[in-house]
């Protein structure tokens, strides 16, 4: 068998920038920045319809709705990304709420004992999905199903039909208190923004997010690279679980209610902003700011036809118009970037490099077929 060597021409250099596109092509062609535009559009048609900075529809409120998507969603990101879903995150969100109403009221305990422990339940919760998914290697859609019915069973089982409304008056004014008196940012966002800090620089600026994205692409790959395919799957449901359980704790604490059947459907609004924000389904692909752009336009949307007086029917149809829209994209983008890439070898020159590098790669296939 023979071998051959690759040469590139005598004067050349190989770059990272002369095989890529230019920066500003890859920062506009993308699914977030589309998301980002069209949220920006429909904020500034907000504005003008429906007044959204000074009127009923603030970004107070908007922060007060979407914000136990938001926090539920970054750790949904990175689990979508590996390949994985995890439909059970609205079940815990109603367990860890059950469990601060029944350790405040029945036991005495203080809120923050109560909504520790809750998120510490929580955690449990995601390890035990983490488990299934990761080493007994069952599918995390079959698996995650069976668990959203168990956790919102085991959470209705222990409150029955009542609710606990018993709350000290300070910790539910916190969950709605501004960060500044008069201005549109309530106080969930300084948390929220904690979590996306560790969450981008976990998915975008570490090792571990590497191997999140590398188990998307390929898990079998992935773990000859030298990625622990099983425990970084472990760690994101753990991660999922503890989020969703303190999104319960200030869920209960935002309408002073702990109910059994608390959130029930979030999971849902969950992963069609997730999906919405650019994050591919079959994993390997997403960003974090395009996730949040598509929580916070799925936010917007709803709260403008709600102003509109539009049903909840015809919010859905938007809704999830939008989201088949965001599917499709992807495989219009890819159309594009294969007819844009068409375009560029075409207009290429066609000198001696040229035919040099066709012979180098004819040469590599012959090699390889052999």
């Amino acid at each position: 068998m023979s071998t051959s060597i690759l040469s590139r021409p005598e004067g050349t250099t190989r770059s990272y920038p002369a095989y890529s596109r230019p920066l500003w092509r890859r920062a506009l062609f993308t699914r977030e920045f589309a998301v980002i535009a069209l949220l920006v559009a429909v904020i500034f048609y907000s504005n003008n319809n429906v007044e959204f900075f000074d009127g009923p529809l603030t970004f107070y409120y908007l922060f007060l709705d979407i914000a136990p998507i938001l926090l539920i969603a970054l750790p949904m990101t990175m689990v979508i990304i590996t390949g994985e879903i995890d439909l059970s995150v609205a079940s815990v969100v109603g367990l860890s709420s059950v469990l601060v109403g029944q350790l405040h009221a029945d036991a005495g305990l203080s809120i923050p004992v109560a909504g520790l422990i809750a998120i510490l339940v929580g955690a449990v919760c995601g390890a035990f999905n983490g488990f299934l998914v990761a080493y007994v290697k069952l599918p995390s859609l079959a698996v995650t199903i069976g668990t959203l019915a168990l956790y919102r069973g085991i959470a209705v089982g222990l409150l029955g039909t009542k609710a606990v409304t018993d709350f000290p008056e300070k910790w539910t004014d916190l969950a709605k208190k501004r960060v500044v008196e008069d201005h549109s940012f309530p106080m969930i966002l300084v948390p929220f923004v904690v979590l996306a800090v560790l969450f981008v620089w976990m998915l975008h600026f570490s090792t571990f997010g590497r191997g999140v994205f590398e188990i998307g692409l390929n898990d079998e790959a992935a773990h000859f690279t030298g990625v622990n395919v099983a425990r970084t799957k472990f760690l994101l449901f753990v991660m999922a679980g503890a989020v969703s359980a303190f999104a319960g704790i200030y869920y209960t604490l935002r309408f002073g209610s702990a109910r059994g059947d608390n959130a029930t459907g979030l999971e849902l609004q969950v992963i069609a902003a997730v999906l919405l924000g650019g994050v591919s389904i079959f994993g390997g692909r997403g960003a974090l700011h395009g996730v949040i752009a598509g929580v916070m336009l799925i936010g917007v949307i709803s709260s403008a036809m709600r102003l509109e007086n539009y049903t909840v029917n015809v919010i859905n149809i938007v809704i999830g118009a939008l989201l088949v829209l965001s599917v499709i994209s992807t495989s219009f983008l890819g159309w594009a970037k294969q007819l844009w890439a068409r375009r560029g070898r075409g207009s290429g020159p066609s000198s001696s490099e040229t035919g040099q590098h066709r012979q180098a790669v004819a040469a590599t296939e012959s090699t390889n077929e052999r």
